[in-house]
């Protein structure tokens, strides 16, 4: 194998310490020099100092939970770094120790046998970390208001069937009240706001239940814990909106695509970030978020087709986009669904339109413009001859006979 790196580094994170292998080659005599070092700030920089001595000018290490991170913000500054996915670089089977993972790495960097992750600026970095706590946080009061969904159930008051959102005016009035120790239905309808669809009557026998201290003590915990994340879901997306100044341009072109919301955006902007050149072409693109179908295949037969882990941040995030956007009428979103649906069901079908989104949203980043819908007739025009055959087959299924003409 041709050489590609004569000075260079592997390293061997772990939480407390860090295995480095120095591998230089030299009138062609390969030397190793191994050492260990603390994950600590001092520890790190006498790496990097170590590293410097030894005149490494590329290094590699795993992706090892967060653990790599701090490694990585240290010696961004001096070195060429290349985070590898601990998957694509398993070590030959044989006896497994740090030294050796280390000396592993370095081989494989040695000859450019190593594919580096997408690793963002620092910037993005942020902003992905602010994003996916807000969907933490998001998570977790959807959690709570089930909780208290269930406390009523075991109450027997069907709010929930009465009620659309339990969370909004009429819904939290009701809930304060019940805390507060009211149980009369005629009361507590009268707490309700703005029009309900649900008729007084059927309000009153909703409300109408057996509620205990226990239900009353479980219902104001899970009030308390749903203000404490709105009131952090506040700070953070005032924090949010500082870190997406310098990207504001990005997440308003990406609301020009149907389904798109703003914070949808910003979730896409953090995940991939801005400059588009990290990835070769949108296939790459969509590779990396696992939207696009696994290839496996031995002996000319095809085992499986589905779809990695990929960027499951991002992977959800475009899904439920992809949800929103074929509600959209007249686009070409919902006749892309609505014409694979039939084939291949639902579920990939969708799939199919988040690649389409993320195929799109990579070129509008690349070259800056707004959405452009090609309208929900762009498979028929594409497609007329086989269209028009298609359409034969269908009514000759029904037993009819058709002879076809061209229009004057």
């Amino acid at each position: 194998m041709d050489l590609m790196h004569k000075r260079c580094a592997g390293l061997d994170v772990h939480q407390r310490t860090v295995v480095a292998c120095a591998r230089i080659v030299e009138d062609g005599k390969v030397t190793e020099e191994v050492g260990t070092f603390e994950t600590t700030t001092t520890g790190l920089l006498e790496l990097s100092a170590w590293l410097e001595t030894q005149a490494c000018t590329h290094v590699a290490m795993e992706a090892t939970g967060v653990y790599w991170k701090p490694v990585w913000h240290v010696l961004e500054e001096k070195f060429e770094l290349l985070l590898a996915n601990a998957a694509h670089i398993k070590n030959v089977p044989g006896r497994k120790t740090d030294v050796k993972d280390a000396t592993w790495i370095a081989d494989l960097l040695a000859h450019g046998l190593i594919r580096g992750s997408f690793v963002p600026p620092t910037p993005i970095q942020d902003l992905r970390a602010l994003m996916r706590t807000r969907k933490q946080l998001v998570r977790e009061a959807a959690r709570n208001t089930q909780r208290i969904q269930k406390a009523l159930e075991d109450a027997n008051i069907k709010l929930t069937g009465v009620v659309s959102d339990i969370l909004g005016k009429s819904g939290r009035a009701v809930l304060d009240a019940l805390v507060a120790g009211e149980t009369d239905p005629e009361k507590l309808v009268e707490l309700t706001r703005g029009r309900l669809k649900a008729p007084r009557e059927a309000l009153v026998e909703a409300l109408r239940g057996k509620v205990r201290e226990h239900h009353r003590f479980l219902i104001k915990l899970h009030l308390d814990q749903i203000d404490a994340l709105n009131k952090a879901l506040r700070e953070l997306e005032a924090r949010v909106g500082e870190h997406l100044d310098p990207f504001r341009k990005n997440v308003v072109i990406l609301t020009t695509m149907p389904g798109i919301s703003e914070t949808a955006a910003s979730v896409i902007v953090s995940e991939i970030g801005y400059d588009m050149a990290r990835f070769p072409t949108a296939a790459h693109l969509i590779s990396w978020a696992g939207l696009c179908p696994r290839s496996d295949e031995s002996a000319g037969k095809r085992r499986s087709s589905r779809i990695r882990h990929g960027a499951p941040w991002l992977k959800t995030t475009l899904v439920q986009c992809a949800w929103a956007a074929i509600r959209t009428k007249d686009s070409y979103l919902r006749a892309q669904f609505h014409r694979l649906k039939s084939r291949v069901g639902p579920m990939k079908a969708i799939i199919a339109v988040a690649a389409s989104m993320l195929t799109a949203a990579f070129h509008m980043l690349t070259d800056g413009t707004e959405y452009k819908d090609l309208t929900g007739a762009y498979f028929d025009r594409r497609d007329h001859a086989k269209l028009a055959k298609r359409l034969v087959r269908r009514l000759e299924d029904l037993g009819l006979k058709v002879t076809l003409s061209p229009a004057a």
